[in-house]
């Protein structure tokens, strides 16, 4: 679960997905982006949510650009909080809600940044915004879901987890959970709100990105997390992020200035 402020003035994302819930809120200025084929423009007070793997980018609406505060929430987190209240994740297909519970829990989740959140704190939070996702999708209620499937899911996405670094074959998955590849993808979307390929994709991202908060060069960065080259990863996290890794290493770690 990863929570951020940020400020911008103009362009401020290219088009990118992620494969986490995002959730957050507009403090300031006209924060305007393109989601699920339309505009939006959300203002000071709005509660943003969008879903795993669906496209967006960012942009300020108007002149003095936007401030927002945001939490990405992994599925399987909202998966586990929910356990048998729901076998299908939550889709809130408004982008922009006023819904009072989910404001609560988001400004709880997000008032303080500078303080890391508490164990139990964290099992607040997480609860909290799943209970109020799924009252916000009562549909997701009502579809019937095999507790063997859900067992085989998860053994796939600790496999993904554990071995993302290296190439991953469709037979090993197969084995490991007895669902030939294209069950296994229509059931591993249906839990967790991505395909097995771009979960995979996203840890060696997170990887890459732990390991550009050290000295090694982005191209090394990108080796030692599984991906064929730098130009790869480039293009991979541009998807994901909205931003070359270069980039986001810049805005994420500034050099010094100078005495």
């Amino acid at each position: 679960m990863e929570r951020i402020e940020a400020y911008f003035a103009g362009h401020a994302y290219d088009p990118h997905r992620h494969d986490t819930y995002s959730l957050g809120y507009t403090l300031g200025g006209v924060q305007t982006f393109d989601y699920c084929g339309a505009r939006v423009d959300s203002r000071a007070g709005n509660v943003i949510v969008l879903h795993p793997d669906e496209i967006h980018d960012g942009r300020a609406g108007a002149q003095g650009g936007f401030r927002y505060r945001m939490l990405y929430l992994e599925p399987r987190l909202v998966r586990d909080a929910l356990g048998d209240g729901a076998s299908a994740l939550p889709f809130v297909r408004a982008a922009l809600t006023t819904d009072e519970r989910l404001r609560q829990v988001l400004r709880m989740a997000l008032a303080d940044l500078d303080r890391p959140l508490e164990p139990l704190e964290t099992d607040q939070v997480v609860l909290g915004v799943s209970e109020a996702l799924l009252a916000l999708d009562p549909s997701a209620r009502n579809r019937a879901s095999s507790a063997t499937c859900s067992f085989a899911i998860e053994r796939a996405r600790q496999f993904l987890e554990e071995h993302s670094c290296r190439v991953v074959a469709s037979e090993e998955l197969e084995g490991l959970t007895g669902l030939d590849r294209y069950a296994l993808a229509r059931h591993f979307r249906t839990r967790l709100g991505t395909s097995p390929y771009r979960y995979l994709t996203m840890r060696r991202l997170d990887h890459a990105k732990r390991l550009m908060r050290t000295d090694l060069s982005l191209a090394e960065a990108a080796v030692e997390s599984g991906f064929a080259d730098q130009s790869h990863m480039t293009r991979q996290f541009k998807r994901a992020y909205g931003l070359s890794p270069g980039r986001w290493r810049s805005l994420s770690y500034p050099a010094p200035s100078a005495a």
